[in-house]
């Protein structure tokens, strides 16, 4: 048995970009912005910020007025000191009944600074 459903996919939120990667050598400065704009039938607001590990970023929440319309950015920075990947979630709880959490990836990779040899 098969089943087709179609309709409409409304978006809640323009979040760009939808996820933070992080790439750069130990010790550069590494920083991401990410827009959260609510959908003007879907208003929102962000309560709360929280990351699923969060031992490799720092971040932080501002809300912004843009033409009389709120919007948030959310930035996110490496704080990882040594050659190493990692993935971490960020959770940015909202007071929407349709969407209480929106969820943002963050993906780490740090490398060892051209011309600098790997220790053994």
């Amino acid at each position: 048995m098969q089943i087709r459903v179609t309709g409409t996919v409304e978006k809640f939120a323009d979040i760009s970009p939808k996820r933070v990667t992080l790439v750069g050598a130990v010790g550069s400065p590494l920083k991401k912005q990410i827009r959260i704009v609510p959908q003007e039938q879907y208003p929102f607001r962000i309560l709360s910020t929280r990351a699923k590990d969060g031992r490799f970023i720092t971040f932080q929440t501002e809300e912004q007025k843009e033409s009389e319309k709120s919007l948030y950015v959310l930035t996110v920075e490496n704080a990882m000191q040594q050659k190493g990947r990692y993935y971490d979630v960020i959770y940015l709880d909202t007071d929407s009944k349709i969407r209480p959490v929106i969820e943002i990836p963050v993906m780490g990779n740090i490398l060892i600074p051209a011309g600098v040899q790997n220790k053994p």
